[in-house]
């Protein structure tokens, strides 16, 4: 029995090689690989997070139908990783891409040290909330049950975040 379509939001980054090829690339990956992207938001340049001594990021939020379940997107999302080269040294570091799954439909997730959707830290990351809120304004965070676009206007991180 096949599962039905799910809505996924996933938040795209780089900040290594052609970030903006990297970008492209995923996407084509993900809709060749994972479902159908049916939304893509515009790309935006940040400053590093956490990491900071480090060169600024191209993020680009996506929304993916795809009839795998989480853990199955996540494995794809990995493998697409790393077939773009992503090598995973440190936490926050340097990285040619990233795939973080944000959002799966309306659940809620949480197994330990694997996969917690939605993403914890989401509501606290204006370069996670202001792509998502291009694409999914209305969408509601199904822990904090407050839209998107509320919390993306309502964030309280300062971070340096431009439309490209």
């Amino acid at each position: 029995m096949a599962l039905e379509h799910t809505i996924a939001y996933l938040l795209l980054g780089g900040n290594l090689g052609d970030r903006k090829k990297n970008l492209e690339l995923a996407i084509q990956f993900l809709n060749k690989e994972a479902g159908k992207v049916v939304s893509i938001s515009s790309i935006y340049e940040t400053t590093a997070w956490g990491k900071v001594n480090q060169p600024d990021f191209l993020n680009q939020a996506i929304a993916l139908s795809t009839n795998l379940s989480a853990l199955e997107l996540l494995d794809k999302a990995l493998e697409i990783e790393r077939k773009l080269g992503r090598i995973r040294k440190e936490k926050w570091g340097e990285r040619l891409i990233d795939i973080d799954l944000i959002l799966f439909g309306n659940e809620v997730i949480n197994i330990e040290g694997k996969l917690q959707i939605p993403h914890p830290h989401m509501q606290n990351r204006k370069f996670v909330m202001q792509p998502l809120a291009e694409i999914a304004p209305d969408i509601n965070h199904p822990v904090l049950g407050k839209s998107i676009l509320e919390m993306a206007e309502n964030i309280s991180d300062n971070l340096e975040v431009n439309k490209l």
